[in-house]
């Protein structure tokens, strides 16, 4: 009887125990194999915006901008946090600000990635607090080529460092301490780091360090390094040198003074990132200001997590799991092309807010399998319900699990199941293959019959194509025209049907995918008689085509 009762409360406990391991929040992780940021094991795909620099600054204004949030259809808002609001005095903490950010996140389920405003933001230390930048001998300042000190904390001070490593650290312990739901994803660390208005600082600490030795772990990682960047290439060039001074081993120029200045504020940036991942192992990023062409270091935000000095930030850094770029010029294929790799799985976490950013959104997500997509100063629209991006994400929400198993597959299996394009004027077409299947895809006005085929300028238009079976293939987006074509030359491929239609919720909870609701079969004059699928312009749409050869 007595063996019955332990047995049974050794049951009882297993049961209590095991219960509470299960349903107790799993850290999030970013998954480089599957390009995929998983929240519980689960897939989760960030419908982001960022909030203007100074948004989360009230309580009072943050408080009531949530309802333009929801409106936008987001799931996630990147929040700054100040250092200087958060540590007014030295060694006393307030965590009011991010209070307000997370009840108003948990009460519109939404979830947050916070972005450190430390002590560079924009490559200026303008949210450092008070009692820094009022001692600059304490806390160091960088010095231009002239000696003219800057309001730029000097990455070679360990003051520096330091104060802003307490500060970052007092934040994940608060965070450890109240957000046991995992409201906050994701954490950026500082914030387009960089210098300027020249290549490096030059103040002594800078100057002395600028002599000795690059270090052997910079060395260590060019030697065993497949790739080449400016880095690399300039260490070559110099013969490969294994150990030396700066202008030795990368030769004599402002470039050099670049890749020096880069290893000092990744190695920074990584520290502060490390003491935080070592009390509460939140994702991290760093995100980077984008050179203009054939600016000079210096005329930019020099030294920051650039592709041209990708290996000074990967050889520097542990504790940075991405690489993101911020985009306020063109070129959004080329910089995202610099910025994908196996190793680094994009994320966009700042971009100019326009309507041109429900293409990206749909193209980052299906070509690059981008992590998430985030406007800035997403606070700002006039009308948040009726903003292209507001509609394309309530979309994208909807394909979200069907999304995340393509890019299990594609990982899986090596082959493409997921893939998307962007279009304009320009570039009006392009071709995509799925195994045997090519496919040509063309913005909607190169229809001599679309209504704004003779409009001079076309807006961009994008889609994601996802692979469900050898002849069956997903379309989502606005503004594409798609025709088919056997890769192999062999036969010739028909459309057997086109539904247009929707995904909903399973209603059974231990199923994850979505149940597809056909609409309308699309065979006749919305397909040209078969001849292709369009998804039309000022629409976001899902269509599901069946293939056959002939």
């Amino acid at each position: 009887m007595l063996i019955s009762k332990i047995r049974s409360a050794i049951a009882v406990f297993a049961c209590i125990f095991l219960s509470g391991f299960v349903l107790a929040e799993q850290m999030p992780v970013v998954d480089k194999t599957s390009k995929q940021l998983l929240i519980n094991n689960q897939a989760y795909l960030m419908l982001g915006g960022e909030l203007a620099n100074s948004s989360a600054a009230s309580s009072a204004y943050l408080n009531q901008i949530w309802p333009k949030l929801t409106a936008m259809n987001l799931n996630t808002v990147l929040v700054p946090i100040y250092w200087e609001l958060m540590e007014p005095k030295e060694g006393e903490f307030n965590f009011d600000l991010l209070d307000t950010a997370l009840k108003n996140a948990r009460a519109n389920r939404m979830k947050l990635v916070l972005l450190w405003f430390g002590s560079w933001k924009n490559s200026m230390s303008c949210y450092t607090p008070a009692w820094v930048k009022n001692d600059p001998v304490r806390f160091p300042l960088v010095e231009n080529r002239d000696g003219k000190k800057q309001a730029i904390l000097s990455p070679f001070s360990q003051n520096n460092l330091q104060a802003d490593i307490r500060a970052y650290s007092a934040l994940l312990s608060y965070l450890k301490k109240v957000d046991a739901e995992k409201t906050v994803i994701m954490i950026q660390v500082e914030n387009e780091v960089g210098m300027l208005p020249d290549a490096r600082d030059f103040n002594a600490a800078a100057n002395s360090a600028y002599e000795d030795a690059v270090p052997t772990a910079l060395i260590n990682y060019l030697q065993q390094s497949k790739n080449t960047d400016a880095v690399i290439s300039a260490w070559r060039k110099q013969g490969s040198l294994t150990s030396g001074p700066w202008k030795q081993v990368f030769g004599d120029s402002i470039a050099t003074e670049e890749f020096f200045i880069a290893w000092y504020l990744a190695r920074y940036t990584d520290a502060v990132a490390a003491a935080g991942k070592a009390i509460y192992p939140l994702p991290t990023f760093v995100n980077a200001a984008l050179n203009r062409p054939n600016a000079l270091p210096g005329q930019y935000p020099s030294g920051g997590p650039l592709p041209h000095i990708f290996s000074i930030w990967k050889s520097a850094t542990s504790a940075i799991d991405v690489l993101s770029p911020d985009f306020y010029n063109p070129n959004f294929t080329q910089w995202n092309d610099l910025y994908f790799s196996e190793d680094n799985p994009l994320f966009v976490p700042e971009i100019k807010m326009e309507d041109s950013n429900a293409a990206k959104a749909y193209f980052a997500i299906g070509h690059y399998k981008a992590l998430g997509f985030s406007p800035f100063s997403i606070d700002s629209a006039l009308k948040p319900a009726e903003v292209p991006l507001s509609k394309a994400y309530s979309h994208l929400a909807t394909l979200a699990p069907l999304i995340s198993q393509a890019k299990v597959n594609s990982a899986k299996t090596k082959a493409n199941f997921i893939d998307g394009i962007l279009l304009d004027k320009e570039r009006s077409s392009a071709k995509i293959v799925f195994g045997d299947i090519e496919i040509t895809l063309k913005h909607e006005f190169t229809l001599s019959w679309s209504s704004g085929a003779k409009q001079e300028v076309w807006p961009e238009v994008g889609a994601l194509i996802i692979r469900l079976s050898e002849k069956e293939f997903l379309f989502a987006g606005s503004g594409v025209v798609a025709t088919f074509k056997d890769a192999t030359q062999k036969n010739t491929i028909g459309i057997e049907s086109i539904w247009e239609g929707v995904y909903t919720p399973a209603k059974d909870s231990k199923n994850t995918m979505p149940v597809w609701k056909p609409g309308r079969l699309l065979n006749g004059d919305e397909s040209h008689q078969g001849r292709h699928l369009n998804l039309t312009y000022g629409e976001f749409q899902t269509q599901r085509i069946v293939l056959y050869k002939y």
